[in-house]
């Protein structure tokens, strides 16, 4: 079989700290392979950094014609860029991989991915075989994410992050959806095609520190959940059906009984108020997610691309 032009979608957001690692060692990775051609890149897609990660993407483009640069006009967030990197890269490979740049991900996995790949499946996912090296509260949040989503009814891969293998025919699937509000965890098992799992064991971040903190994965949750699953408007009801009976039991209490509580009565009132404004909040934040796509604004606009004169496709820079 012919070689497989692979590119590499790496997306950055302030790593300057690990991306001289990075870039070491997907270089190895890619120049080590004989399956690969020579025409497969390593794609750096800088986030809108607020450090000096675009000034070593271009150091690194100008050293070695395997790096590829990709700058957005701003922070557009991780799936964001993960779009821009494969909407850019699909129509000059045969597969794409995209890997977070913290060096967590085994790249040697890339290698079951390929094999995979050649024996006829479009979508590869990588998938975590334990989470042994996350703390306790990490372990914790991130398992109860993967079942909350289940229970939502959102279609993921459990332990299945970013970092996945696609083909070229899978990309261009993929990127018929028209949504801007991204979760490519929910997305990509949509596109069906032939799909296959490789296990690996992820490690510690290599340097820097993680672009994830509490209130992003919370965030990121509640957009997996409010993207694909329309189940918590439906808990809005059955609240409202429970508040309504709980009322009934309680004034068919204060008829039978003696006397009447005022101090109970005010907390009902609160009570029943708060669950009222967090109803219409949640309401509201589907309206506002339809807004938004009504609109349809580019996901992203590209502010500067360096790639080697081979790679003749040029991107318009929006999508």
């Amino acid at each position: 079989m012919d070689r497989i032009t692979l590119y590499i979608v790496v997306p950055c957001y302030n790593e300057e700290e690990v991306l001289p690692l990075t870039s070491q060692a997907l270089k190895a990775f890619v120049e080590s392979r004989e399956e690969l051609s020579p025409a497969s890149r390593v794609v750096f897609v800088d986030d809108g950094s607020r450090d000096r990660t675009w000034e070593i993407i271009k150091e690194l483009c100008a050293g070695n014609s395997v790096f590829s640069g990709l700058k957005l006009s701003r922070n557009r967030g991780h799936q964001n860029a993960l779009w821009a990197g494969m909407d850019w890269a699909k129509d000059k490979c045969d597969c794409l991989v995209t890997i977070d740049a913290d060096l967590q991900d085994d790249i040697n996995a890339i290698g079951g991915f390929l094999k995979e790949f050649r024996a006829g499946a479009d979508v590869v996912y990588g998938v975590r075989n334990s989470r042994k090296t996350d703390s306790a509260f990490k372990r914790l949040t991130a398992e109860g994410f993967y079942r909350l989503m289940e229970r939502m009814g959102v279609n993921t891969v459990f332990n299945h992050a970013d970092y996945r293998l696609l083909s070229k025919r899978a990309v261009e699937a993929l990127m018929q959806y028209p949504e801007s509000n991204l979760f490519l965890r929910g997305m990509v098992p949509l596109v069906g095609l032939n799909t296959a799992k490789v296990y690996y064991e992820r490690g510690k971040r290599a340097a820097g520190e993680s672009k994830y903190p509490l209130k992003k994965m919370l965030a990121f949750a509640w957009q997996g959940i409010s993207s694909f699953s329309t189940k918590p408007i439906s808990l809005i009801w059955k609240a409202g059906a429970a508040f309504m009976l709980f009322a009934l039991a309680i004034g068919l209490a204060d008829i039978l009984s003696a006397g009447f509580d005022p101090g109970f009565a005010a907390f009902s009132v609160w009570f029943v108020g708060g669950a009222i404004l967090c109803a219409v909040g949640l309401v509201g934040e589907y309206v506002g997610k339809t807004y938004f796509e009504a609109k349809q604004r580019p996901r992203y606009l590209l502010q500067e691309i360096i790639s080697s004169p081979d790679e003749s496709r040029e991107s318009d820079g929006t999508n």
